[in-house]
């Protein structure tokens, strides 16, 4: 029994010793390193930024009305609310809006987790993910005023935004994007 119960405590200390392995690994790269690689699992690719990767799409400069939403799968709010963006995505794509959904999942549940919920829940908006593990400071660069909580909205158009760390109804986001239309 004792021998048992021996054998059973020094598996579980190598799994365990397994999956902090796996962590370091995923956080070893070097801060400020542009990560643009496509995950590909079943012909499904996800694109994957840090955050010096991903400031390209805070920045553009092209008259459209840009709407990214910071969310995650595992944040229930952010869940409610997307098929909010979804509806937003296919009532106003062609009056140049441009909507953009920024998982903020772990990177381990990427094959997993996202990429199983967008093909379930058949997203057709834009969906990328920011694996940047250096929130302290790129949060602040996106608002001064982000506390890191999500769900969270920017929407811009140039040189104007707003930002939002808040759930929306469809009728409050489509209202806020009407102001930029006008």
């Amino acid at each position: 029994m004792k021998l048992n119960v021996l054998i059973i405590v020094f598996l579980l200390m190598i799994v365990s010793c397994q999956e902090k392995k796996k962590t370091a690994e995923v956080s070893n790269q070097p801060v400020g390193q542009v990560v643009e690689k496509e995950v590909s699992v079943n012909n499904f690719q996800l694109e994957v930024y840090d955050y010096k990767g991903f400031e390209k799409f805070l920045n553009k400069k092209d008259d459209k009305i840009h709407v990214i939403n910071f969310w995650a799968t595992w944040c229930a709010p952010c869940v409610k609310e997307l098929p909010y963006f979804e509806k937003l995505n296919s009532t106003y794509n062609n009056q140049n809006v441009e909507v953009l959904l920024v998982s903020l999942d772990f990177p381990h549940l990427y094959d997993k987790k996202l990429k199983p919920f967008i093909k379930e829940k058949k997203l057709t908006s834009k969906v990328i993910a920011l694996d940047d593990i250096d929130m302290n400071t790129w949060i602040p660069k996106i608002s001064k005023d982000w506390s890191g909580s999500i769900p969270a909205t920017i929407i811009y158009k140039n040189d104007t935004s707003k930002f939002f760390e808040q759930s929306f109804t469809y009728e409050e986001l489509e209202k806020e994007v009407e102001q930029f239309l006008n």
